[in-house]
């Protein structure tokens, strides 16, 4: 699985990629199936916003949550992601 980061108006900091990196990698023992992840973190004025598009085989997924704390941002991303994930694993399951 390959995560890229990128920043808009914010500079990127070893512990902001590497909290990203430790939440987004736990979205695998939902669905390993997960080729790449695209992040991206950006600030308006007070507002920190997160947003990510996963790719898996087979779909895309896109989530962004916005809060007034970065960390708290991109926990309320990874939870959304979390959630698409397993609703489509179940799914691929009762598809079957």
């Amino acid at each position: 699985m390959q995560i890229n980061i990128s920043g808009h108006h914010l500079d990127l900091t070893d512990a902001i990629k590497s909290y990203v990196n430790t939440k987004l990698e736990k979205l695998e023992r939902h669905h390993d199936r997960i080729t790449s992840i695209n992040a991206i973190l950006s600030v308006d004025k007070q507002r920190q916003k997160a947003e990510a598009t996963v790719h898996v085989s087979g779909a895309e997924f896109f989530a962004d949550s916005q809060s007034e704390d970065l960390y708290a941002a991109i926990d309320l991303l990874t939870d959304k992601l979390d959630r698409q994930l397993i609703k489509h694993k179940e799914k691929l399951r009762s598809h079957r």
